[in-house]
């Protein structure tokens, strides 16, 4: 096993500047060839300790402004006008990018349309709940409410 120091997040290993132990291979072969990672030294292991110091104070910074965005839009009900049939159903659908773009115009707050977990697009007319998750700690709702245009 060999000791390293990640140079940027990777989704099964850890966060930048965490200390992980890897198969000699795995770190020979991908890690250090692609500058994911470097062996951890005692120097490196210093070098390591002010990446997390400067990764925890950016989360930080990166979880007020989310929790700031989300105190905003959680009371607010987004409406979105589209085209619908008799039976409720539209023709077409409601995506995140429609999504975005109402919150945009309605509040003023831009969003990321992959920050959007809608499992499917709606089809429907009403009200629908959308998860939205801007921070790995912060996740909320917000209120979409389709109306027949």
């Amino acid at each position: 096993m060999t000791r390293v120091v990640l140079r940027s997040d990777h989704d099964l290993l850890g966060k930048r500047g965490d200390i992980v132990e890897v198969s000699d291979g795995y770190a020979r072969n991908y890690l250090l060839p692609k500058g994911l990672a470097i062996v951890a030294s005692d120097g490196v292991t210093a070098q390591a300790r002010a990446m997390r110091r400067a990764r925890d104070l950016r989360d930080a910074r990166d979880r007020e402004a989310a929790e700031g965005i989300a105190r905003k839009l959680v009371p607010v009900v987004i409406r979105i006008p589209a085209r619908a049939g008799s039976g409720g159903k539209l023709f077409g659908s409601v995506t995140t990018a429609d999504i975005v773009d109402a919150v945009a115009s309605q509040t003023d707050i831009d969003l990321e349309r992959r920050r959007l977990r809608l499992p499917e697009a709606i089809r429907t007319l009403g009200t629908h709940e959308v998860p939205v998750k801007l921070h790995s700690e912060v996740e909320f709702q917000i209120t979409v409410d389709v109306v027949k245009a």
